[in-house]
């Protein structure tokens, strides 16, 4: 538990973190500037938007100087969209499309009768901060803490919201805040929205040579230091500002983190079926695994082990649900025996190394992820070869994720790597 807290509490700091670097601007704002890219008018825009021509002016303003860039060309014929104008516009129109699907997801759960599309012309950004503070933290005065609001200003957004919506968004617990599952549709809509501006913010920084993006990779607990080193190492020559952020933590964690935006990509063993409808996975290599002990284990003494001697041995396995405990699971029930009883389940390499060292345990596990302890000879493989035993290691993103094109460089040096290496399965 204190391993998932830690995990949650890092990934919401860093989350308002890149929000205070680059802010993220008002909704209505964003609205403006794509009916001006339609319209190629701030006249004709202002017909549409119900906003003077001097408010338009303004909000278009702003915005140009928060990105540090034209976003229109200025013609005596119109408004033409500048290059940038039409990077942002991209990313803009694909965050209001997640937002928008938000509201329709929470006016289905709250029973509200609000049409979407009216609701997304009221919203503003400062509603959808505060709904999102305080569904992630539970708490409003966390949640104003992290947001650098006072509690009162923070509980107002979020009245506001749900007076505007016509649904319940949070009610109070003997231990702090519920949120409800109409806040929780719209408050993950509205952080994939975010994220999806900082990433249209990130592409203009690139076209005028201002790479300060980033990209947030989840790495499974304890992975193996050599294929995400060497991408790093490699790209970072390329581009040496570029932030890179790199979270561990159990699969489950890490994979609802990924799905709610906080994390871009994750990397380690790959999950069948597949754990979501909204992500996507691509195999990188597969790895094969063996069973190990330590060097001078009775079995590794031995010519050839069946698998009624391993049945008899005390083993140290990962938890339910990864892929190594199911192949090691399968590899006794599909030959009609029981799996092992005297298991001790843990995630962690040193305890598993420990364990291994100590006594005459045996564990099933990569021969990629042990390959330093081997040639150190640290750990033995028992000669027992573990038939159709291979982990499919790789990436899984959200469907819906638009990687920016150094972001796309990254994830091409990790295909393009050496694969001769594994990581951590939990």
């Amino acid at each position: 538990m204190v391993l998932v807290f830690d995990i949650d509490y890092v990934l919401l700091v860093d989350f308002w973190r890149a929000l205070y670097v680059f802010e993220i601007p008002n909704i209505r704002h964003l609205r403006v500037f794509l009916e001006v890219v339609e319209c190629k008018s701030i006249s004709k825009a202002s017909e549409r938007v119900f906003l003077s021509q001097p408010a338009i002016t303004q909000a278009i303003a702003k915005l140009e100087t928060t990105l540090g860039t034209s976003l229109f060309s200025r013609r005596s014929d119109g408004m033409y969209v500048s290059e940038s104008g039409e990077v942002f516009a991209l990313r803009i129109r694909r965050a209001l499309d997640m937002v928008l699907e938000g509201l329709r997801g929470a006016v289905r759960l709250g029973g509200s009768k609000s049409q979407p599309a009216h609701l997304l012309q009221m919203l503003t950004t400062t509603q959808l901060r505060a709904l999102v503070a305080v569904t992630e933290a539970h708490n409003f005065s966390i949640a104003g803490r992290n947001l650098g609001i006072s509690q009162s200003s923070l509980h107002r957004a979020a009245r506001e919201l749900e007076a505007l919506l016509g649904v319940v968004l949070f009610e109070k617990t003997s231990t702090g805040i519920s949120s409800s599952k109409a806040a929780r549709a719209l408050a993950r809509s509205s952080k994939l929205a975010f994220s999806e501006i900082s990433q249209g913010r990130d592409e203009i920084d690139a076209l005028h040579n201002r790479e300060v993006g980033q990209l947030v990779i989840g790495s499974m607990p304890l992975a193996r230091t050599s294929l995400l080193p060497k991408a790093i190492i490699a790209f970072s020559r390329s581009y040496p500002d570029f932030r890179i952020r790199v979270n561990d933590g159990p699969y489950d964690d890490l994979l609802y983190h990924l799905r709610h935006g906080d994390i871009d990509l994750l990397l380690g063993a790959l999950r069948f079926p597949v754990p979501a409808d909204d992500v996507i996975q691509e195999e990188l290599f597969s790895s094969p695994v063996e069973i190990v002990a330590r060097p001078d284990h009775p079995l590794c003494r031995e010519e050839h082990v069946t698998l009624e001697t391993l049945q008899r041995y005390p083993w140290v396995v990962p938890g339910q649900g990864t892929p190594t405990r199911a192949i090691f699971e399968s590899t006794f029930t599909e030959a009609g025996l029981d799996v092992p009883s005297r298991l001790v389940e843990t995630g962690s390499q040193v305890l598993v190394r420990s364990l291994l060292t100590g006594s005459d345990r045996l564990t099933m596990i990569s021969e990629h992820q042990i390959q330093h302890e081997l040639s150190m000879g640290v750990f033995k493989a028992v000669p027992y070869e573990v038939s159709h035993a291979y982990r499919p290691i790789g990436i899984t993103v959200r469907s819906s994720w638009k990687p920016t094109a150094t972001q796309s460089v990254f994830i091409k040096m990790l295909n393009d790597s050496d694969h001769g290496v594994d990581l951590e399965d939990q």
